[in-house]
């Protein structure tokens, strides 16, 4: 049995490293400039796997004989067996998530395929909040927040790539010891307005995590 110990964001870093590696054996005829980026692929990938064990490592070393566009599908395809999906989650755990949300329309995730998703991500067109749902630490957390359109392209916080985004806001549960009765605060980012491609770009989970510990005050806990 396959031990699945590629998540998603890991696993687009992967294909973004072998993508510009088969770009350079295509369109690079220095030898030597084509093993420096053999080398940088390999190492990048490796380095977001430390805790990898020798079979994982040489799975994804494989991705220095990359020469072709076949040999990119097959190097990819054969990962896909170690990918952790994310968790399947019920419509009584959304609520749970968000129980101040009185008749929380869910996503329809039917035809969802988890191992390409790092959080799951929706928006309520009636309420105009955007939903995210993240498996941290062995546990699901959930924040919300409103958006407003903005109607052009810009970076996303959470995936760092230029996309269609909004502007997210959202109230953080962290209050100063003296804070009075109505204090609050107010968090804003730009964030995809999809959530599929937000996943499919993402390479790292760090800005996620922050925005998720600045609104709920701190990292989830048992």
């Amino acid at each position: 049995m396959n031990t699945q110990f590629i998540r998603n964001h890991q696993y687009q870093l992967i294909s973004k490293q072998a993508d510009r590696l088969l770009k350079a054996c295509s369109s690079v005829s220095d030898r030597k400039i084509i093993e420096s980026v053999r080398h940088t692929a390999e190492a990048k990938i490796l380095d977001a796997f430390p805790g990898a064990t020798g079979h994982q490592m040489e799975l994804l070393s494989a991705v220095k004989d990359i020469q072709s566009s076949g040999d990119l599908k097959a190097y990819l395809q054969s990962l896909e067996p170690y990918m952790e999906p994310f968790p399947q989650v019920t419509e009584a755990q959304l609520k749970k998530l968000f129980p101040k949300v009185k008749k929380l329309k869910g996503p329809d995730l039917s035809e969802t395929d988890f191992r390409y998703m790092s959080y799951l991500g929706w928006t309520d067109i009636a309420t105009n909040k955007l939903f995210i749902v993240y498996p941290w630490e062995g546990r699901l957390v959930g924040i919300e927040g409103r958006i407003t359109p903005v109607h052009k392209k810009s970076t996303c916080c959470l995936c760092n790539r230029l996309e269609e985004v909004a502007l997210f806001t959202a109230i953080t549960k962290s209050r100063p010891a003296n804070a009075s009765p109505d204090y609050y605060k107010a968090i804003g980012n730009y964030l995809c307005v999809h959530s599929s491609a937000c996943n499919k770009n993402m390479t790292d989970v760090i800005p996620l995590e922050k925005l998720i510990t600045g609104i709920l005050g701190g990292p989830p806990r048992a």
